[in-house]
């Protein structure tokens, strides 16, 4: 099995490292991609849907941005101990009537000794927004990496 550093036990650099490799990935909206991040039998939770395994991971993905159009995202450390890092994150999508979403949430991430994810646990909450009160417009920029990502 290949390593997907960084691996734990983490520290704060590296497990903000964990946190943007993950914000990038998931803003290729590249299903097959991000399901690499995660074990060949990683357990998700995802507001009420549980998922287990990289080839459903891929097919949630799938679905998940076929409906969540212009997808951009948002992850901010919170905490970590040992191979657990927990997350705060937001991002914003329009649906397919052209609804614009933010949608803020909090993940609980577990990894194995190879530096993937075994266990995600999401909680999401989402607002309807228009499309002027957008704040999050395609992956961050190099020059916002490691700043925190406010509120409101």
């Amino acid at each position: 099995m290949t390593d997907r550093p960084p691996l734990p036990p983490f520290t704060r650099e590296s497990a903000a490292q964990k946190v943007q490799a993950a914000e990038d990935a998931w803003n290729t909206r590249d299903p097959h991609k991000v399901s690499l991040a995660y074990s060949p039998d990683s357990v998700w939770r995802n507001r009420g849907t549980f998922v287990t395994g990289r080839a459903e991971i891929a097919e949630f993905l799938t679905r998940k941005w076929e409906r969540e159009r212009e997808y951009a995202l948002r992850k901010d450390l919170w905490a970590f101990d040992g191979n657990r890092i927990a997350v705060r994150f937001q991002y914003e999508c329009r649906d397919t009537d052209g609804q614009w979403w933010r949608s803020y949430g909090n993940e609980l991430w577990e990894f194995d000794e190879h530096g993937l994810m075994t266990r995600r646990e999401a909680s999401i909450n989402d607002v309807r927004i228009e499309e002027k009160e957008r704040r999050i417009h395609g992956p961050r920029p190099e020059s916002e990496r490691g700043d925190t990502f406010p509120v409101r």
